[in-house]
C-alpha cells in the first residue's frame, strides 16, 4: 500500500510504525474471509481491510477521529484472526491499538459511552472494586427489568454466585513437590481471581505437583490488557510498569525461569511488552526481558512434562481455542495435545477460527454483535456433542457459559483433576452422557446479518 506521510509525521515512533504496517498491506482481502464482524455484517468497513483504509486516512491526513472511524474500530474485536490469514505479515494488532489511542485522544464520545468505558476501565482491573460491583449486580437482579438495556446486559454476564477471595492470590511462594525443576512467577490477574479463583488454584496445584516453584509476586496485578485495548494508554502502562517492576525484583533476587500466564488475553499483551515499551528508556530493557520469559501455562506444562493421569478421564471435550491463544500467541495444538495425554477425547469446534464475542470488554460494549457471535459459537460447539468445554481464557469461559448448559472450564482445571486434583466446580453434579456422534446438530446458518 502506498503511503504519503511527511517526514515530520514519521518522526513520531508510533506513526512510523503505522506507516510500516500500512505499506505491508497488498489489498488482497484474504482477511475479510476470517473476520468475524465482516462475516456477520458484510460491510467492508467492518473488515480489517476497510478499517486499515479508515486508519490510513485519519493518520496520514493528521485528522481527529470521526464518529464513523470510532464506530468501525469499536466494532473490531482485536481477535487477530486477520493476522493468521494475512499472507503479507501485516501487524494489524499494533495498527488498531494505535488507532484506538488516537480515537481516545481526539474524539469525544457520547456521554453514556464515556461513562460505560470509564466505569469498566476503573472497576475491572481492581479485584476489590470488581467484587463489590458483582455483589451489587447480584442485589440488582430482582429489578433488572427496570434498568436500561445496557445495564441489563451487564447483569446477564455477572455470575449468579461469588466465591470469596482465594488464599492463592496473596503474595507468597508455593514450594515445588519433590526436586525443583523450575521457578516461575504466576500472573494471578485481576478479573479472573474474582470470577474464577479456581483457575489459579488449579494452576498452582498442578505446577507444584510437577516440581515447579510458583511465586505470586507482591505488586504484580493487572497486566494492562483491558485498558490498553480500550485505547486508554496511560492506565494501561501504569499497570504494566507495576507488574514489570514486581517480576523484575523476583528475577534479580532469586531468579525466574518463566512468567506463567493462564489467561491467554493477558498472555498476548505481556508477550508484547517489549513493543509497548520500546520508546521508554527506563522500561524498554526490563519489558523486553519480561516479555521473553512470558509463557502460557500450557507451554510450561509441556516444558516440564505432564504427569500420568490418575483418574479415568474418558470424557468428550470440545476445545475452544481462544483468539488470543491461536491468533495472538500462535498456540494451536498444544492444549489439545495435553488434554489427549491426560486421557480426554478432544474434538475440534467447527469454525474454530471465529471469535466467541468475549474479546476483553467487547461483550460489554458491543452486546448485539457479541451476542450473535456467542450464539454461533455455541451452536458450533454443541454440534460436536461434548460433555465438557475446555478453553484457556476466562473471558471466553464467562461468555460461553452464559449461553449453554454444557459445563465449561479452563484447560488447566481438567489437567489438574486428571493428575490428582479436585473435580472442577463446573463439573460438580454433572451427569455423564453416552458418547454422541460429532455432527448430530445442523450447522448454524452462515448468512450475513446486520446490527
Amino acid at each position: 500500500m502506498q503511503t504519503n506521510f511527511t517526514l515530520q509525521q514519521l518522526a513520531d515512533p508510533d506513526t512510523a510504525e503505522a506507516e510500516k504496517i500500512l505499506r505491508a498491506c497488498v489489498h488482497c482481502g484474504f482477511c475479510t474471509a476470517t473476520c468475524p464482524t465482516f462475516v456477520l455484517l458484510g460491510d467492508e468497513l467492518d473488515s480489517p481491510r476497510g478499517r486499515i483504509y479508515l486508519l490510513k486516512d485519519m493518520l496520514e491526513n493528521d485528522k481527529p477521529a470521526s464518529a464513523e472511524v470510532a464506530k468501525h474500530i469499536d466494532r473490531c474485536l482485536s481477535c487477530l484472526s486477520c493476522m493468521t490469514t494475512c499472507p503479507s505479515g501485516v501487524h494489524y494488532m499494533h495498527l488498531v491499538d494505535h488507532g484506538r489511542r488516537r480515537i481516545e485522544e481526539t474524539w469525544r464520545r457520547p456521554a453514556a459511552d464515556r461513562w460505560m468505558r470509564t466505569m469498566l476501565a476503573t472497576v475491572l482491573p481492581r479485584p476489590g472494586l470488581f467484587r463489590l460491583a458483582l455483589m451489587g449486580a447480584m442485589l440488582a437482579r430482582p429489578v433488572a427489568a427496570l434498568l436500561p438495556a445496557r445495564l441489563r446486559h451487564l447483569l446477564d454476564l455477572a455470575p449468579a454466585d461469588l466465591s470469596g477471595p482465594s488464599s492463592v492470590d496473596r503474595p507468597q511462594v508455593f514450594a515445588a513437590e519433590g526436586k525443583r525443576k523450575l521457578r516461575v512467577a504466576l500472573l494471578n490477574g485481576c478479573a479472573q481471581q474474582v470470577v474464577a479463583p479456581e483457575i489459579n488454584e488449579a494452576t498452582v496445584r498442578l505446577l507444584t505437583r510437577m516440581g515447579v516453584e510458583v511465586v505470586v509476586a507482591r505488586g504484580a496485578g493487572c497486566c494492562g490488557a483491558l485498558t490498553h485495548h480500550m485505547g486508554k494508554e496511560a492506565p494501561a502502562l501504569r499497570a504494566a510498569r507495576a507488574t514489570i517492576d514486581a517480576w523484575t525484583r523476583e528475577l534479580d533476587k532469586d531468579g525466574l525461569d518463566a512468567v506463567v500466564i493462564n489467561a491467554s488475553g493477558c498472555g498476548t499483551t505481556v508477550k508484547d511488552y517489549g513493543f509497548m515499551f520500546r520508546t521508554d528508556p527506563a522500561y524498554a530493557a526490563k519489558a523486553e526481558r519480561i516479555a521473553g520469559l512470558a509463557r502460557d501455562v500450557s507451554e510450561v506444562l509441556a516444558m516440564v512434562g505432564l504427569p500420568p493421569a490418575v483418574r479415568d478421564t474418558d470424557m468428550v471435550v470440545a476445545y475452544h481455542s481462544a483468539c488470543s491463544m491461536q491468533h495472538g500467541q500462535k498456540i494451536t495444538t498444544l492444549p489439545k495435545q495435553l488434554l489427549g495425554e491426560a486421557g480426554f477425547t478432544v474434538r475440534d469446534v467447527p469454525e474454530g477460527h471465529l471469535c466467541c464475542g468475549s474479546a476483553g470488554t467487547y461483550n460489554l460494549l458491543q452486546p448485539e454483535i457479541a451476542g450473535q457471535l456467542k450464539e454461533r459459537k455455541i451452536a458450533n460447539i454443541e454440534r460436536v456433542r461434548p460433555e465438557v468445554i475446555a478453553t484457556g481464557n476466562v473471558g471466553c469461559i464467562t461468555q460461553i457459559a452464559s449461553g449453554t448448559a454444557v459445563p465449561i472450564c479452563h484447560t488447566v482445571e481438567l489437567l489438574d483433576w486428571a493428575t490428582g486434583g479436585p473435580l472442577p466446580p463446573a463439573l460438580e453434579g454433572m451427569e455423564r452422557r453416552p458418547p454422541q456422534g460429532p455432527a448430530d446438530v445442523p450447522a448454524p446458518r452462515l448468512t450475513n446479518s446486520s446490527v
